[in-house]
């Protein structure tokens, strides 16, 4: 549990991170190569920390879609295919 606490903590860091980036304005980040990579890289540390949780940890907060979050880590966000993987996002 106590490991949790750090990847916890990496998980909240990386989710203020993202909305400091991204913020509200959908357009800025579709037209921000310097925004995208900043955010994609943070969605990937934060599915990475998610994945070294506890089973127990994870079981205490069904409320987290840790399923979705895992998927984050198995998707390829390479630099060829980052305008498609963009197009999928969903709007905010």
């Amino acid at each position: 549990m106590r490991d949790d606490k750090v990847h916890v903590s990496h998980v909240l860091e990386c989710v203020s991170r993202i909305e400091q980036y991204a913020g509200n304005d959908r357009d800025a980040f579709m037209r921000s190569t310097l925004i995208q990579d900043a955010v994609l890289r943070n969605l990937q540390t934060l599915a990475e920390s998610t994945q070294r949780l506890s089973n127990e940890t994870k079981n205490d907060h069904p409320e987290v879609e840790w399923r979705n979050i895992d998927r984050l880590v198995q998707v390829s966000l390479k630099a060829s295919d980052i305008s498609h993987n963009l197009g999928r996002l969903p709007k905010w």
